[in-house]
């Protein structure tokens, strides 16, 4: 039997987040043969999140494939949040070290990585546990990797590993799917079935594709020819990352990843091929955010679609889907000045204000404050409502539901991810009767509340999350969109080489 590992060690960090992410942010920890269950057909990986994601996917490639034991190293993910601190950083790699000696000798490694993690004082995280993982296991042990498709790929973030295969859907839909492919190549190269020829590409551009998503044009021909390149008898995968736009890192860009069987020059000449592609539809830019207003009077002239459903309403500057800590008050402040006549749910991250209503009686009105708690952050609001229910979540802490007139709000002792109708529905608040419905992530919501959604928009607010904050960064060369850069060669050249 040959032994392989399974890791996990994941988090989308946000570097102009004002809240560090620590150890215990990593709400979902598991490992040993807690894992090994977890990943088991019927079981659910990710407590509170996803049943089945990049483990449970990697362990039925290997469950299909006789003569491999899995070996279940551990699993740490957090929702996207703010820089991981020295600390946090400083406990991984100790943890790392423990579980590769109590795991014994290995014959291979499958990680599950995002890709885009940042660290304090704009390190990363990541190229420093792939560099351990590459001393504690040798030059020539095969690491396979799955990651997101908004990872930020660098040479110290690729070479160190054998392989890497990217989610192939935006919202992201496939991860089981991605571990899974990830897994069988992995075998394949055990097995002596694949020998890995990669090349890559990097893009100085971090908007562009739309709103790429990978179902709709500009991205779906793009996606469509990935998928079309991978029917080559010798290409084994073939993966594209588009920038995550909020670390703050000079090299940032899109990039393209190809991996083939012993066959080099393929596996250039389709890199190649797919970032000119990729570089075709740099024009096509997301599109403008309305200010709060504008996207309440939106909301208000639906009125049709209101009444059969909600309109989602998303806080484009507080994403915490994207790694903003979630307690930006202008879009509720908004809501409840000027919305006056619609119904509104909405969810708010203020952790002195959840574990101090905590406690209160359901049914009682109560004196409260939100927000203003971090430098720069949005004002303050002074609110009064009454009590309505509350709970603990695993990922979001004590959370409390209150009526606050024409707005019923949920406050957080963690970040809201608001990203499915379950965050408002544990409480007794229904999405399908309100007008409006704020929601905390760029594209999730559009698949999890798809039965209650018929409206989305996109709200401004200013925080972490806008997308012209990539525009700020220090670039080390000129970079699309904030510059004019008429050949993406250059910059590759220079970039892939360090």
């Amino acid at each position: 039997m040959k032994r392989i590992g399974m890791l996990r060690i994941a988090q989308e960090s946000n570097a102009l987040a004002p809240v560090l992410s620590e150890v215990e942010d990593f709400a979902h920890d598991r490992e040993g043969d807690d894992l090994l269950q977890a990943t088991r057909p019927g079981q659910t990986e990710v407590i509170g999140f996803m049943k089945d994601a990049e483990l449970s996917g990697f362990c039925r490639a290997v469950r299909e494939r006789p003569g491999f034991e899995i070996v279940p190293l551990f699993s740490v993910w957090a929702f996207p949040a703010g820089p991981l601190s020295h600390r946090a950083l400083a406990t991984f790699r100790e943890r790392l070290r423990r579980a590769l000696d109590a795991a014994g000798p290995l014959d291979g490694l499958f990680v599950s990585l995002h890709g885009a993690m940042v660290g304090e004082e704009g390190s990363r995280p990541e190229t420093v546990l792939l560099d351990d993982l590459r001393d504690l296991l040798g030059p020539d042990l095969p690491i396979a990797a799955s990651i997101d498709l908004h990872a930020h790929l660098t040479p110290d973030f690729v070479d160190p590993l054998t392989l890497i295969v990217a989610y192939r859907t935006n919202p992201h839909r496939d991860h089981a799917d991605t571990g899974y492919r990830a897994g069988r190549l992995l075998l394949d190269v055990m097995q002596g079935e694949l020998r890995p020829r990669v090349a890559w590409r990097h893009l100085p551009m971090v908007m562009g594709g739309g709103n790429t998503l990978d179902f709709l044009n500009p991205m779906r021909r793009v996606f469509r020819r990935m998928a079309e390149l991978e029917r080559h008898p010798r290409v084994a995968s073939v993966s594209l990352c588009m920038s995550h736009l909020w670390l703050d890192a000079p090299d940032l860009g899109w990039s393209t990843y190809v991996v083939t069987h012993d066959d080099p020059e393929l596996a250039e000449r389709i890199a190649e091929e797919l970032a000119d592609l990729a570089w075709s539809v740099r024009f096509e830019l997301p599109p403008e955010f309305p200010d709060p207003l504008t996207a309440i009077d939106q909301a208000r002239a639906a009125r049709l679609r209101r009444r059969l459903g909600t309109v989602c309403m998303a806080d484009a500057s507080d994403l915490v889907g994207a790694g903003a800590p979630g307690d930006n008050t202008r879009l509720l402040g908004a809501l409840l000045d000027h919305a006056r006549d619609m119904r509104c749910l909405a969810a708010i991250r203020d952790t002195p204000t959840a574990q101090a209503l905590y406690d209160e009686r359901i049914g009682s009105t109560q004196r409260f404050t939100v927000g203003g708690r971090y430098p720069g952050s949005s004002p303050a609001l002074e609110l009064t409502g009454r009590v309505l229910a509350r709970s603990v979540h695993p990922a979001f802490g004590r959370r409390v539901a209150l009526d606050v007139g024409h707005v019923q709000l949920v406050v957080s002792e963690k970040a809201p991810l608001v990203a499915k109708p379950s965050f408002y529905r544990e409480l007794g608040l229904h999405p399908s009767r309100a007008d409006i419905t704020m929601v905390k992530v760029f594209f999730p919501f559009r698949l999890f509340f798809a039965l209650h959604n018929r409206l989305s928009i996109y709200a401004k607010t200013e925080g972490p999350t806008d997308l012209d904050a990539a525009l700020r960064v220090a670039f080390d060369r000129p970079t699309h969109p904030r510059d004019f850069v008429e050949s993406w060669r250059p910059a590759d050249r220079a970039r892939r080489q360090g």
